[in-house]
């Protein structure tokens, strides 16, 4: 009988061998043996109820070239990659692509409010055919038989700006006006486009510069005459002129003589500076800048004529007294400087750095007057203009000797500016007094302001932080800072708590001593003395002189608001150009916009970049 098979599987019957192996095993140990058995019906058991075991899978590769990965690994990159750019990428680049609104520029701050308003001074003090757009309600047409006596010009002396509060035309402050406006545009262009101005103080220069075209024949090589204003006025005089009658210029009835001179070594210069000065901020209109060059060229030869050396204002009654002349030897580097820069010929800035010209200007012998920017000393600008040269462009020989002299010129006038020197004194309210204490002390103040806080952006354009005076080191903010606390001066931080600009602010004067402010605009034309009751009247000036910056107050903060004290209450050309001046280059307009503080590169457009190896031979330079 045969044993069952419950498991299914081969069952054979065992042959002798086999029977002694298993006679054998059977001194085995009965409990292993069964365990054993246990094992392999439990494996037999399996295969019969689960089927035979799978294969295992094996793991697929991609070759990358430089690395090996898994199939599997690369795919889930791919997806994360995938996710995040539906998840992040695509909104940004819809986000980016909706159009937005660009952020406005910051508040203006007082220095721009107080720009905007200085500009329009020039709008009100303009003479001749006044555009329709000019901006001031109370102005009109004026001047227009202006250079009637002056055959030799055709079409007259028509145009320009009255100098002050009367109606004369100075041209001697009123071209170093134009120089001070200019230079502002061409160091600062991007801030008047930040502030809407620029189009405005162009054409205000364009205004200035058109006319003193006129001034001279300025489409001749050589010219033997130079007209030097226009208007006259006798000191305690009886008959009508510019100050014995109180007019408003639309109704001026007494004679206008124009003088001319045949001598202006110093009128020439600041004219041809004027012109150079304006030709770079015309670059943009080649043809108009050329004629300004070409003029600056003619008057430049002029004023340079070793037979005309005589200053224009000498023995001259009707300039003498008010716009005298004492040197023309700072015109004579002021003018060569901008002539430089306008053209790029050589033989300027040869004769500006010939060693013999600051020698005969006395530029570098300390004497405190002549480190005072202003309409009669050009010194500390033309060195500032000087020394720019050197900080940008370091020419080298054979200039760098003189270049070197004008820059520390430069830095020592700044180290007088500041009170703990004690080179000038100041007002206990903190104005300095730079024309010791005489009127008019505001002029002197924004124009020394101006090329302070200019030589503080020089510096930090070139990343000089600062400068020494003798032990102490002067920060480019200390400097700035001082330019700061003048102006702020002006405009209202001092004992009076006034501001000094007309129209800004809540106080200011009301009183000017201008003829076209307080005479009132309504339709009566008031004859040389029936404009007299306007003058002494008490009452607040009937037309708003917007942005004319007074004279200023004492050197004890005192400030009288009357039409008699002229030297407090009277506004000027040159004033009011220093005051533009040096608001721009205080003012954060159009700071951090992607610009640099100056425009480096403006002024070198002309320059060459390759300069004489040697200097020409010393008969070229005429003492």
């Amino acid at each position: 009988m045969y044993s069952a098979n419950h498991w299914g599987g081969s069952f054979e019957i065992a042959d002798g061998a086999a029977e002694d192996d298993h006679s054998r095993n059977m001194d085995l140990d009965r409990g292993a043996l069964s365990a054993r058995q246990h094992h392999e019906l439990d494996e037999t058991q399996q295969s019969w109820l689960l089927g035979p075991p799978e294969a295992k899978k094996k793991d697929k590769y991609v070759d990358l070239g430089c690395i090996v990965v898994k199939r599997k690994v690369l795919w889930w990159a791919l997806w994360c990659v995938v996710a995040a750019f539906v998840l992040i990428g695509l909104p940004i680049i819809i986000a980016k692509s909706i159009p937005h609104k660009k952020p406005g520029p910051p508040p203006p701050d007082q220095y721009t409010e107080a720009l905007h308003k200085a500009l329009l001074f020039f709008n009100a003090q303009k003479s001749g055919h006044l555009p329709k757009n000019n901006g001031i309600k109370w102005r009109g047409n004026s001047g227009l038989s202006d250079g009637s006596d002056a055959k030799d010009v055709k079409g007259g002396l028509v145009g320009g700006y009255y100098d002050a509060g009367d109606n004369i035309k100075f041209h001697f402050p009123m071209a170093f006006s134009m120089t001070l406006l200019s230079w502002s545009v061409i160091e600062y262009s991007a801030k008047y486009k930040a502030m809407g101005e620029y189009d405005h103080v162009r054409e205000l220069i364009k205004w200035g510069t058109d006319y003193l075209l006129l001034t001279f024949n300025s489409s001749a090589s050589t010219i033997d005459k130079l007209y030097a204003q226009v208007g006259s006025a006798k000191i305690n005089g009886s008959r009508p002129d510019d100050h014995y009658c109180w007019n408003r210029p639309e109704d001026m009835a007494y004679p206008r003589p124009s003088l001319s001179v045949s001598s202006a070594p110093d009128l020439g210069g600041e004219v041809a500076a004027a012109l150079a000065a304006a030709s770079i901020v015309f670059r943009d209109n080649a043809a108009y800048s050329k004629k300004l060059s070409q003029g600056a060229a003619t008057v430049y030869k002029f004023a340079r004529q070793s037979g005309r050396r005589t200053p224009y204002s000498l023995r001259q009654p009707d300039i003498e007294y008010y716009y005298n002349s004492t040197s023309y030897w700072d015109e004579y580097m002021w003018s060569a400087a901008w002539m430089y820069y306008a053209t790029g010929n050589n033989s300027y800035i040869t004769f500006a750095t010939d060693p013999r010209l600051p020698k005969n200007a006395k530029a570098f012998f300390n004497i405190l007057d002549f480190s005072v920017f202003s309409w009669d000393n050009k010194l500390p600008g033309a060195q500032l203009l000087l020394s720019r040269l050197r900080m940008f462009l370091n020419p080298g020989y054979p200039y760098e000797e003189s270049l070197i002299g004008y820059h520390n010129a430069t830095s020592l006038n700044m180290c007088m500016y500041f009170p703990r020197f004690g080179s000038f004194n100041f007002t206990k309210g903190g104005m300095a007094l730079f024309n010791h204490g005489k009127g008019q002390p505001l002029q002197y103040v924004v124009a020394n302001s101006f090329i302070a806080a200019l030589y503080a952006d020089y510096m930090e354009a070139v990343n000089v932080p600062g400068w020494y005076c003798g032990p102490n080191f002067m920060t480019t903010n200390d400097l700035r800072e001082f330019a700061k606390s003048q102006i702020n001066y002006i405009l209202g931080d001092n004992p009076k708590k006034m501001s000094y600009v007309v129209g800004f602010g809540k106080k200011y004067p009301r009183h000017l001593h201008h003829r076209g402010a307080s005479t009132p605009h309504n339709g009566v034309k008031y004859s040389c003395t029936g404009g007299y009751k306007w003058r002494d009247s008490k009452k607040a000036d009937p037309n708003l002189l917007t942005g004319a910056m007074v004279g200023g107050p004492d050197r004890n903060d005192g400030f009288k608001d009357s039409r008699n004290t002229f030297g407090q209450n009277e506004p000027t050309l040159v004033g009011n150009a220093g005051l533009v001046a040096a608001l721009v280059a205080l003012t954060n307009s159009g700071r951090g916009v992607g610009v640099t503080t100056v425009d480096k590169n403006t002024m070198f457009s002309a320059v060459p970049p390759m300069f004489p190896a040697a200097p020409p031979p010393p008969s070229s330079w005429k003492p």
